[in-house]
């Protein structure tokens, strides 16, 4: 195999490059193209699928707007408008804002950071097809009449087997998680690729502001799903197994279920929003033809947004039971997130009010979404406050005020960026025959609709409510919501007759059409699968740069990796804070892998749906088993030191380094794996305070001796992974020490397993028995998860995958072991300590 030196290939001219790199990059025609796992192509995916998700949601809310535009209207009996108004919710906001935010995501983020794409490309396939198969399942059950009809919020217990018994509610739980884990693989793979795929030379700081919203959005993802995905496998082992997480009769608390949901469902607000207001801060300034007035201010106030969205999330409860000392708090934090909002507009219009706008289609958007947001923040404030709150809670003056936030928030910036880009993804520029037209109606539609619903909710309209008797002074004003739902869709309608005609007909567009000054301008236009055939080098901060000046060279290979190797698709990896490159990334080919591991998991989600546990299970252990192999060949089976990669600078591959994308990916898993933890031991903590009926007639007393078996058992399998580590380093085959690895967390997995079947009460009796159970089942899952990382050490090992300096697989499963010894001291702690909490609040009603 050869390895070429200082780039041999400098003296290729660009076409030659061009062809030498789409032949290495390219997917293949017809099937092979469901094989593809470049960000470009993955990106229009999601955006396509996510849209056709939109106007399935789109639909359902017009029929909404139908059954309630007269009183007494008989359009939909009340089993279907409940599934409808519940669907419509939860596809708009499941299916189609956070797919479309993080498709932006994937399609444009490593374009504007100068690189060829994302750390985990196959993760981003993979990722997509949950994201799909998971929207599919939610789609059919709706068709099938068996779709979710308790409110996209499915607050317990109305979500119960008692009041749900169907397999509704389960759709709901299982399709809406996997599609989370689908967003939360995909959150992961951003946070990676921006801080370790970035253009050299291109530290924090000359970061284009675009990334540092996608960057603080995506860690955002890392922490918010997680406590949602533990309220949805809670309540779904309520439903299938009869555990009493969520019913007061067993010393569960519905209300534990509300923390859960608005744990995430409050910083979502901001998940949705902070990717479009990055969109405004890129577009904006080319608008203006000025830079962006505030940049450092901007970051600290997307920061300290991100932080303050986490500590308001009783703002939607304040009329559910909380302390009034509590709710003063939450009320004030509630207000005080406005201040960070705030100084994003104020550089917003400073940008504007200095430059020299000209006025485009985008900027109409632009514009459209400065009064709606302005608008809905308005209403928001005044729900922060809890006298209002009382009043309006539960109105359609709240289905107003979130349709002004999140929908103004999403759509008119997205429809700005759509225009603003389009030159890029077709390659032709903007025919605006029908775009004018369009934004009006969407305009004039959108605040028609949603207007009159701070008035309907103001005289006393209750949400959800499926129709109405004609006294109570709602009948003109929800009928001119009705009215203006259609013609708000006529604008969305012209927008898409109006991207069909610009891909069919628009002409051919010069490169950079906007003079803007982000480097995906600086790619050919459409871009090829490699993005860029050799990579900039940025000393100076991105806002001067001219990719007119910068195009042409990189063409012509005059960056860092302007040449290709051994038929690998490289790229560079950089410090992540300075941008200096420290690495060769090798990224994976095209490969089916990714398909068929989401059908399988796709399987295993269907048969829990029908209550086929076992075959789940089944469809489980093939999905880990398809990761295991789908990571056997992943990464270089030989050492080859330092390799060039133009400019005279010489780095390893990634395989030989420690701070390789890998090991940061799994410390984002870590993160989110504790966030799910906290979640767990906050639940624990709180059906122990605040959940009637405690104590259960059955004092627990968890065996201290298994415990310490546990214990020991994880604390011998995270040294002995430190054992291996060093006997790799010295040249020496870590199979022993790999070995007692294993055993030690089959002990662990053992004394879980003994514990779990030890809990006293009966987990079906009682919540107390239920949480101790679930932090047993925790321990397990990670000792057996640990056990996984074991075998696949050892069949890269036998492989030739690990060697004295490619120690990555090693050193992740020693942080796993660190992980999972440190969680399973705090879970069986708590476990043991249970009985003596419990005696310490004694009994209450």
């Amino acid at each position: 195999m050869s390895v070429p030196v200082e780039p041999q290939s400098q003296g290729l001219n660009a076409l030659r490059l061009h062809r030498q790199l789409a032949a290495i990059w390219a997917t293949g025609p017809g099937v092979q193209k469901l094989a593809s796992v470049n960000h470009t192509v993955l990106g229009m995916r999601m955006m396509i699928t996510s849209f056709v998700f939109f106007a399935i949601a789109g639909i359902l809310g017009m029929l909404t707007r139908v059954q309630l535009a007269t009183p007494h209207a008989a359009f939909m009996d009340v089993e279907t408008y409940n599934q409808v108004f519940t669907m419509h919710g939860s596809m708009m906001l499941f299916l189609f804002a956070i797919p479309m935010v993080e498709s932006f995501a994937v399609y444009l983020t490593p374009k504007i950071l100068g690189t060829r794409d994302f750390a985990f490309p196959r993760l981003t396939a993979y990722g997509y097809w949950c994201y799909l198969f998971g929207g599919t399942i939610l789609t059919v059950s709706l068709i099938l009449r068996s779709a979710p009809d308790g409110g996209w919020f499915m607050y317990t217990p109305l979500s119960s087997n008692v009041y749900s018994p169907g397999l509704n509610a389960d759709v709901w739980l299982l399709g809406i998680t996997f599609v989370e884990i689908s967003a939360l693989s995909l959150a992961m793979e951003i946070v990676v690729s921006i801080l370790k795929m970035r253009a050299p030379g291109m530290s924090l700081d000359r970061m284009p502001i675009f990334a540092w919203y996608i960057l603080v959005t995506a860690m955002m993802m890392i922490v918010a799903f997680p406590p949602l995905i533990l309220g949805s496998i809670l309540l779904e082992v309520e439903r299938a197994f009869n555990l009493p997480f969520f019913d007061p009769t067993r010393g569960g608390d519905p209300l534990l279920w509300q923390h859960l949901f608005w744990l995430f469902g409050h910083p979502d607000v901001y998940i949705i929003f902070l990717p479009m207001a990055g969109v405004l801060s890129t577009m904006i300034p080319v608008f203006a033809r000025r830079r962006l007035i505030g940049y450092r201010a901007i970051v600290v106030a997307i920061i300290a947004l991100a932080f303050l969205s986490f500590g308001i999330w009783v703002h939607h409860m304040f009329t559910a039971g909380i302390p009034h000392l509590a709710l003063a708090f939450f009320s004030t934090a509630s207000a005080i997130v406005s201040v960070p909002t705030a100084i994003q507009f104020f550089a917003w219009l400073a940008t504007l009010s200095h430059g020299r706008p000209r006025w485009d289609v985008p900027m109409l958007y632009i514009f459209g979404f400065f009064f709606v947001f302005t608008c809905g923040g308005l209403t928001g404030v005044m729900l922060a406050m809890m006298p209002f709150d009382w009043q309006a809670h539960d109105t359609y003056f709240v289905v107003a005020h979130l349709h002004y936030v999140v929908a103004g928030a999403l759509a008119f910036p997205m429809l700005a960026a759509f225009y603003y880009w389009l030159p890029l993804l077709t390659g032709r520029s903007a025919v605006h025959k029908l775009s004018v037209p369009a934004f009006w109606l969407i305009f004039i539609g959108f605040n028609m609709t949603f207007f009159m619903m701070h008035l309907t909710g103001l005289l006393g309209m209750p949400r959800r409510v499926f129709t109405y008797s004609g006294d109570e002074g709602w009948n003109w004003l929800n009928l001119l919501s009705s009215v203006g739902s259609f013609v708000m869709t006529i604008g969305f309608a012209l927008v898409v007759i109006d991207i069909i005609v610009q891909v069919r007909f628009g002409q051919r567009v010069r490169r950079n059409p906007w003079d803007s000054t982000t480097l995906e301008w600086a790619m050919p236009i459409p871009p090829m699968p490699y993005a860029f055939a050799s990579i900039p080098r940025i000393d100076t901060d991105t806002e001067a740069i001219s990719p007119g000046q910068l195009a042409p060279q990189l063409a012509r290979g005059e960056g860092y990796l302007g040449f290709t190797r051994n038929g690998w698709q490289e790229a560079l990896g950089v410090h992540m804070t300075s941008g200096e490159p420290d690495q060769l990334i090798v990224l994976p080919k095209p490969t089916y892998l990714p398909l068929v591991t989401a059908i399988v998991t796709c399987a295993a989600v269907l048969s829990m749906l029908f209550k086929f546990y076992l075959l789940s299970a089944g469809f489980a252990a093939v999905t880990f088993a398809l990761f295991i192999y789908a990571g056997q060949n992943a990464g270089l089976s030989r050492d080859y030191g330092a390799l060039p990669v133009g400019r005279g600078v010489s780095v390893p591959p990634h395989t030989e380094v420690a701070g390789s994308p890998s090991w940061l990916s799994l410390i984002c898993a870590l993160v989110a794996n504790g966030t799910l933890f906290t979640s767990l031991i906050f639940g624990t903590f709180y059906l122990w305070i605040a959940a009637p009926n405690w104590p259960a007639a059955t004092t627990p007393q968890p065996s201290k001796l298994l415990a310490l078996v546990a214990v020991i058992a994880l604390a011998v399998a995270a040294v002995s992974t430190r054992a291996s580590l060093r006997a790799a380093a010295t040249e020496r085959k870590p199979y022993g020490t790999l070995g007692l690895t294993a055993l030690a967390l089959i002990a662990a997995l053992a004394a879980a397993v003994m514990l779990i079947a030890g809990v006293t009460p009966n987990p079906r009796e009682h919540a107390l028995g239920a949480t101790a159970a679930a932090l047993l089942t925790y321990i397990a899952i990670h000792a057996g998860a640990g056990l996984l990382f074991v075998i696949s050490n050892v069949l890269r090992l036998n492989a030739g995958f690990i060697s004295a300096r490619r120690l990555t697989d090693l050193r992740l499963t020693r942080l796993w072991a660190d992980y999972t010894l440190a969680t399973g001291i705090i879970a069986l702690g708590l476990v043991l300590a249970l009985p003596g909490l419990v005696a310490m609040l004694g009994a209450r009603p």
